[in-house]
């Protein structure tokens, strides 16, 4: 029996990566336009050592990680990094002008980016209270990710996931892991993902929500996950050939069976 919203306990984390460690090496994440791929052990470990190091490195409470990223892989590991730190992950879109500003107002302590990003992000972060800039790679004046694997383990914050918020929606509304793990569950009424689904996300960096809910639910049912976000039309039925898609999502955001 499938498991439902209401059967499901825990934090996001828990939800998410609870079977990482059996799927082991089987790959869950290949991210085509960044060119990594994650398998559902390396995945789960990445989160939770970064959250670790995050703690270490000061991160405290529910304060707020703003996250700003130019490619699908950096988004689904900083935001489930973040959460599993006990923040609140704040995606915010490339190519926002007041950057600074917004970060003032989610009143964050910490910016997550890449390094094609890090001169904007370093300079939204001089303008708010940001402390603390970090980068996937080597970047000027920023913590490289991969530093806080390093870090001796810190205990991770034991969380309510009915009140403990973990992510900053578009319309400035903030949902618990409960909600975020409600939200998986009504999604998976409608595309019942299998631990031997491929799903084809092509939707750009840009609804957060919506990419959050899809990966985040084929990562919690063992799917393989294949990013290609703005996929040209010529290079769809290749892809899907490729990799053995099965589930695709279209652009009107909807995601159907193939």
């Amino acid at each position: 029996m499938r498991p439902t919203s209401s059967s499901i306990r825990g934090t996001v984390t828990e939800a998410v990566f609870g079977c990482a460690h059996e799927r082991g090496d089987r790959p869950a994440l290949i991210d085509l336009g960044a060119g990594v791929v994650y398998s559902h052990r390396r995945l789960a470990e990445e989160v939770t050592r970064g959250a670790s190091g995050l703690v270490r490195r000061g991160a405290r409470g529910r304060q707020v990680a703003g996250i700003h990223v130019d490619n699908v892989a950096a988004h689904v590991l900083a935001v489930h990094t973040v959460i599993a730190a006990g923040l609140v992950a704040a995606p915010i879109a490339s190519g926002n002008g007041r950057m600074g500003d917004l970060l003032i107002r989610l009143d964050a302590r910490f910016l997550i980016t890449t390094p094609g990003l890090a001169e904007s992000s370093l300079q939204a972060a001089d303008d708010s209270r940001v402390r603390q800039v970090i980068a996937f790679g080597q970047a000027r004046d920023t913590v490289d990710f991969a530093d806080l694997l390093l870090l001796a383990p810190a205990p991770l914050p034991s969380l309510d996931p009915s009140v403990q918020p973990a992510l900053r929606v578009e319309d400035g509304s903030v949902l618990t892991h409960e909600d975020l793990i409600w939200r998986m569950c009504e999604l998976d009424k409608l595309v019942a993902l299998e631990k031997s689904d491929v799903l084809l996300v092509t939707w750009p960096l840009v609804s957060t929500l919506a990419l959050a809910t899809l990966i985040g639910l084929a990562l919690m049912r063992g799917s393989l996950v294949v990013v290609a976000p703005g996929l040209a039309a010529q290079e769809l039925s290749a892809t899907i050939h490729d990799f053995g898609v099965t589930v695709l999502t279209l652009l009107d955001g909807t995601v159907q069976r193939v």
